[in-house]
């Protein structure tokens, strides 16, 4: 069936339960699908670009921080920091409960001077805040090489690989937004190489260490251990 409404000029096929709801510009001749018993709607045209656009507004996070998408216009609203971040490029865009939680851990118990390290560095963004913050130095890392690519873009630091590979001490604060299995198999590591972490990326951890802070939105959850 999907070859036939291609063949007649479909703009597009969705899989749906129970067939296949195919778009078109123009109504074919589909006398060949009666034995199918189709059915007809109109539905509006979209601007799917619009539409997407207006998933992602501009947001304000904290008390310090404006997060907005790189076609926003909006003017910056007094003692804010401009955060821009292109949602679907990497993990990590500040519209998820999990980044918005690790930014507001950031303003709370970061300390200007800080050194940071940013596990899973996913788009930059929370690299991007620790340094709008007055962080001395911030490297991020990750596993996956195409989100080290995007946050070369507005980082420096970033290197391919995870916090293994840092030395003892290395840092005063590590940041690891990934889940709570990850989370948990990196947590010696990241204990040895920071004084202070922010851990999220979950909805609940059994196995969590005792934190000085717990933050909690919309069924996810952010620690702060020292």
């Amino acid at each position: 069936m999907s070859a036939l409404l291609w063949e007649h000029g479909t703009t597009g096929i969705v899989e749906e339960p129970g067939g296949l709801r195919a778009f078109f510009n123009e109504l074919p001749d589909l006398g060949q699908f009666a034995a199918f018993h189709p059915e007809f709607e109109t539905v509006e045209d979209v601007d799917w670009e619009q539409r997407t656009r207006d998933s992602f507004p501009a947001l304000s996070i904290g008390e310090r921080f404006y997060l907005v998408p790189p076609w926003s216009e909006d003017t910056l609203p007094a003692g804010r920091i401009r955060l821009v971040v292109t949602p679907g490029m990497a993990c990590g865009t500040g519209w998820h409960p999990c980044t918005q939680m690790c930014l507001e851990a950031l303003e709370q118990f970061m300390k200007p001077g800080d050194r940071v390290l940013d596990v899973g560095v996913g788009s930059g963004i929370l690299s991007q805040a620790a340094l709008a913050l007055g962080a001395s130095k911030v490297v991020g890392c990750d596993v996956d090489e195409d989100s080290v690519v995007i946050a070369r873009q507005s980082l420096h630091d970033v290197f391919v690989g995870s916090v293994d590979a840092v030395r003892e001490g290395a840092f005063d604060l590590a940041i690891a937004n990934i889940s709570a299995e990850i989370c948990e198999d990196l947590l010696p590591d990241l204990r040895r190489v920071a004084r202070v972490l922010i851990l999220s990326g979950f909805e609940a951890w059994p196995a969590a260490p005792a934190a000085v802070r717990r933050l909690s939105k919309n069924g996810w959850q952010c620690l702060v251990v020292s």
